[in-house]
């Protein structure tokens, strides 16, 4: 019977659109910096596309599961869909180009945040809301928010955007597989295999010498 569904509906995945590095820089330059809500929306993005973070990892982030270094950020993820007992993963994230480092900084600073969880609700005027954690949902909205600013279509993004942006942007740009993987934390070679195959679905096209 289950089967019969599958054939009749089919097992396709409706995808989100990846938010790649190009998207990022679109969706930055709708963000009002000036003020403390936009440091964080400023910072959320950019860390969770930078840290290719699930949206639950991204809205359950504490100050004392990040670590100021020299070269970025070591940022600890205490327990994600392929960590169910909890155990950590601790990912690298370069301040490069984007200064995910100093957007941080930026924002913990300009809300006062010195311990607790890192990304909140904010009242106007910058006042903290409440000291818990934003929602997942939150993520995914502000996702959806800045690309409608950005004059995208909010409808094909979602907070995994971030994450399949970086995962797509890191294959246009000839990283290695298994590199991506220790930014993704993906168990199945399989799964970055599939974003690698769609980033370079044109490059070195077994028809391009006679197409």
């Amino acid at each position: 019977t289950l089967k019969g569904i599958r054939r009749t509906l089919g097992t396709a995945q409706e995808k989100k659109t990846a938010a790649t590095v190009d998207t990022i820089y679109q969706l930055l330059a709708r963000i009002d910096s000036n003020t403390t809500t936009g440091k964080r929306d400023k910072s959320l993005l950019l860390l969770g596309f930078a840290g290719a973070f699930r949206r639950s990892e991204l809205a359950a982030l504490q100050v004392n599961d990040i670590e100021f270094v020299s070269e970025g950020l070591r940022v600890t993820i205490r327990q994600s869909k392929t960590d169910q007992e909890g155990q950590g993963q601790q990912i690298a994230i370069p301040q490069g180009k984007l200064k995910v480092m100093t957007a941080l900084k930026d924002y913990l600073q300009a809300a006062g945040i010195q311990s607790g969880a890192v990304f909140r609700s904010f009242k106007k005027g910058g006042v903290i809301m409440s000291e818990s954690a934003i929602s997942d949902r939150t993520v995914s909205d502000l996702v959806k928010k800045y690309a409608l600013l950005a004059g995208l279509d909010p409808a094909q993004f979602a907070g995994h955007s971030l994450r399949s942006g970086f995962i797509t942007s890191a294959a246009e740009a000839g990283a290695n597989l298994f590199k991506i993987m220790d930014v993704s934390r993906h168990k199945s070679v399989q799964t970055v295999r599939g974003y690698v195959r769609a980033a370079e679905a044109f490059k070195d096209h077994a028809g391009s010498s006679f197409l």
